[in-house]
């Protein structure tokens, strides 16, 4: 199977977010085809609403500092598919990523003839058992695993990880994890099982309390963020990248230059910081110089990413009203330029917060479709503009590619082009943009 045939094959499954069926059983199934890969390495599980790709990032890079061979799991994924699954840093070759689609494919096949799967596992099952295939052959010793939606019965836990975490919780994806905080706050905080070691970031009052109940049942002693664990503020560079010294029940961390931009990320370092050390009792020795140089040099793309180019491009797929509130501040605090902001989302998100609290920001705003299925149309976004808003200030434009091309001619030299509102949106305008370039991109490293 060729690298185009597995993702067309992949992709035949269904829309990943369209054709969600949560539940662990198929995944089950399909691993236990597979020889249980899941079984080979030991596991962290990362779940949440916000910041659980950027804690991911931090302890992967964290743990590769400290000589362990990691496996990272992450969605979605900008341009290709193979971001998803990295073996110690480096993302996995079409041509592995191909063997390993076709190997799952076969097993999910043969399962479907002999009656023991009624259908195809779904996209996300496939990929899931891809990566943990990948990460058995590959020998790594620890698999560091965002989950994908919610976390009760989301493949990802079926990897059994004996490490978790929650990241904070906020409103999204209400149609299948619940309408309130405290239903999406159970949904996540099920990866919480007898003898887990588990960290909590950051919560309301309403999402904790559901956690640290979950946490009693269980009979787990969680460490809190915020309680245990806490930061403090030392420096920020022009660019927002901040210092911090943190405070651990088991270390103190001096003046730690985080590699991810906005005050935003200073708990989400916390979060890894606390998972590093969790590691160290479960028998991996990660050293404070480790974690200073690993929380130091991560990298995550499509957060706070900054584009060197005339003129430059910063992108964050802010994807619901908490991650634009974080981009907000950023941009309130860092950005002194004009704006030309770039804005299109999925239909289901909150797009009259979403744009309560960006578009006021933006001096030129173009709202643009985006080539998905669950993509809002112009007619969506022009409905969530908030009222009072200078109407002269707004363009749409029927395609990422037309959105780039009038960003570029009404952006003044010295102004700022912000592309955001989804994940989606930020893959769709960085492939474009590589590609008229021929090359890859220069990052900013200030402001």
């Amino acid at each position: 199977m060729l690298f185009d045939e597995a993702l067309a094959y992949l992709l035949s499954l269904g829309h990943e977010t369209l054709s969600i069926k949560l539940g662990l059983a198929n995944t089950e199934i399909l691993l236990e085809s597979l020889g249980n890969p899941q079984k080979d390495f030991r596991a962290v599980q990362i779940a949440g609403t916000n910041g659980k790709g950027s804690t991911a990032a931090f302890l992967d890079s964290t743990c590769r500092q400290a000589g362990i061979r990691t496996g990272l799991f992450t969605s979605p994924h900008l341009i290709s598919i193979t971001e998803r699954i990295k073996i110690n840093g480096e993302q996995i070759s079409e041509e592995e990523f191909a063997r390993l689609t076709d190997t799952v494919r076969e097993a999910a096949t043969t399962l479907v003839k002999r009656g023991l799967l009624q259908t195809l596992p779904t996209f996300f099952e496939h990929i899931t058992a891809i990566a943990l295939l990948a990460f058995r052959e590959a020998k790594v010793e620890l698999a560091i695993l965002e989950t994908g939606l919610g976390g009760r019965l989301d493949s990802t836990t079926t990897a059994q990880a004996e490490v978790v975490a929650i990241t904070p919780v906020a409103l999204d994806h209400e149609e299948y994890l619940g309408s309130t905080i405290a239903e999406i706050a159970a949904e996540k905080a099920a990866i919480i099982r007898a003898g887990v070691t588990a960290v909590i970031g950051p919560q309301t009052s309403e999402a904790l309390d559901v956690i640290i109940r979950r946490c009693e049942a269980q009979g787990v002693q969680p460490t809190v963020v915020g309680s245990q664990a806490l930061s403090q503020l030392v420096g920020i560079s022009r660019d927002g990248r901040c210092q911090v010294t943190i405070q651990t029940a088991h270390g103190h961390y001096v003046t730690v230059q985080l590699g991810l931009r906005g005050r935003h990320q200073i708990d989400n370092a916390v979060v890894a910081v606390a998972l590093a050390e969790m590691l160290g009792e479960h028998g991996f020795p990660i050293s404070r110089d480790a974690i200073v140089r690993g929380v130091g040099t991560t990298k995550h793309p499509g957060r706070l990413e900054l584009w060197d180019s005339e003129p430059p491009v910063l992108f964050d797929g802010a994807h619901n009203p908490a991650a634009a509130g974080a981009l907000r501040d950023y941009l309130d605090e860092f950005v002194k330029s004009p704006v030309t902001m770039i804005f299109g989302a999925m239909k289901d998100k909150r797009l009259q917060e979403m744009a309560r609290l960006l578009f006021p920001l933006a001096d030129k705003l173009i709202l643009t479709e985006i080539d998905n299925p669950r993509a809002a149309s112009l007619q969506d976004l022009l409905g969530a503009v908030p009222s009072g808003l200078d109407q002269n200030r707004i363009r749409t434009a029927t395609s990422v590619d037309d959105a780039l091309k009038h960003a570029q001619e009404i952006t003044p030299d010295d102004g700022l082009i912000c592309i955001t509102g989804s994940l989606y949106l930020i893959g769709a305008a960085q492939a474009i943009l590589k590609r008229r370039s021929g090359s890859a991109p220069i990052l900013v490293t200030f402001l």
